[in-house]
């Protein structure tokens, strides 16, 4: 049988390939460390377990859900914007729950790209900025992120062609894979940008949880005029330990939203509402201290990872948030594929190539910190014996 041709224009993805890696070499009897892929190690937060529990024997969870979502789901949501980042949603119009940020992500370029249009693409960033639109049948334009830049795109390195034929513009911060957090002004500037076109502004707000050093992040929404030209999609799985779960939500513009909700109609039958209820419960202020933990944990192995890493002679800054260090790799290696495979074959660690995450990633590496403090320092230690 022979697959559509949409396929062939889309590599295969780069956390299956890392899994599919992992799997042949544990068949070989290898001892693995995968520090490749963002899946939190430690269980979900016992008072969200326990809501999803209770939610589960209640017969009106059972049925078909609405994609619009629960009504006291959205006004969790709600609330928990302006409590967090003093931005004002309504419930009714500015909220809708998604299947986890992936899915979101990938149908808003359904939702708003023909082809010939044109998706402008954090680069390095989330493959799903650049498969989701090609997909679509339209064509990614590659954003720069460069360290000089502070890890933020110049808007106006971008062509005048390219901006006319742009639909969406896909951003993330705090940012995977860099772990950089946003450069100030570089929202407003997104917002003027936008403004007065067809662009949709689409802020990937996966990490503004995971923050340290007294760091906290923005919402996108807080930026003036944000709402008129953008949509945020905040998701539960890093900062609550819920990716297993897929909970999500898109808010902001309510004009986007309805079209997405048009989109998800035709698609899927809504977010499972025992797992929105899970979603409430985690969004309570009961669930802060669970929050404050985790990045405590976090700190503490990024830290590790760093000063380890420091030692062999790696030149890394250490992020301020999300739970990734993203370093350069040795200079005699040609390539971050290379050197990705160079660890695995002969360490037995899994690290995440940065070219596969965009060409401006290449000549980086991504370590995740998911993974328990010894098999961390275990690691580090055998990338330290290479480096020797």
């Amino acid at each position: 049988m022979k697959p559509s041709r949409r396929l062939d224009r889309i590599p295969p993805y780069l956390f299956a390939e890392l899994e599919r890696k992992i799997t042949a070499k544990k068949a070989q009897g290898i001892d693995v460390i995968s520090l490749g892929i963002g899946d939190p190690d430690r269980p979900t937060p016992a008072l969200v377990v326990e809501a999803m529990q209770e939610a589960v024997t209640e017969p009106e969870t059972h049925r078909y859900p609405s994609n619009r979502g629960r009504k006291d789901f959205r006004e969790a949501v709600s609330d928990f914007y302006m409590r967090r980042f003093d931005v004002e949603l309504d419930p009714e119009t500015e909220i809708m729950p998604a299947i986890g940020a992936k899915e979101c992500i990938f149908n808003l370029s359904l939702a708003f790209l023909d082809p010939g249009d044109a998706a402008l693409s954090a680069d390095p960033g989330y493959p799903v900025y650049t498969s989701g639109p090609i997909i679509a049948g339209a064509d990614p334009v590659l954003m720069a992120l460069r360290a000089e830049h502070g890890f933020t795109p110049d808007l106006g390195a971008i062509s005048d062609a390219d901006r006319a034929r742009a639909k969406l513009m896909f951003f993330n911060y705090p940012n995977n894979p860099t772990g950089a957090v946003v450069r100030p002004g570089f929202f407003e500037q997104a917002v003027n940008y936008c403004a007065g076109t067809d662009i949709l502004a689409v802020s990937d707000n996966a990490y503004s949880e995971t923050t340290y050093d007294g760091y906290r992040a923005p919402s996108f929404l807080a930026t003036p005029g944000a709402k008129d030209v953008g949509v945020e999609v905040f998701s539960w799985s890093k900062g609550y330990n819920m990716t297993g779960w897929r909970c999500a939500a898109i808010v902001g513009n309510a004009e986007a939203i309805e079209h997405y909700w048009r989109l998800k109609t035709n698609i899927d039958s809504g977010l499972f509402e025992a797992v929105q209820l899970a979603g409430i419960a985690a969004l309570s202020p009961d669930a802060d201290g669970d929050k404050l933990e985790m990045n405590a944990l976090y700190t503490r192995r990024r830290d590790l990872v760093v000063d380890a890493l420091r030692e062999i002679g790696v030149d890394v800054t250490p992020p301020k948030a999300t739970i990734y260090v993203w370093a350069p790799i040795p200079a005699s290696f040609d390539s971050s594929a290379a050197y990705c495979e160079h660890v695995l074959e002969e360490a037995g660690v899994v690290i995440s190539p940065g070219g596969a995450y965009g060409p401006n990633g290449e000549g980086f590496f991504r370590i995740s910190l998911t993974t328990p403090d010894d098999r961390l320092l275990e690691a580090v230690k055998r990338l330290g014996a290479l480096a020797g």
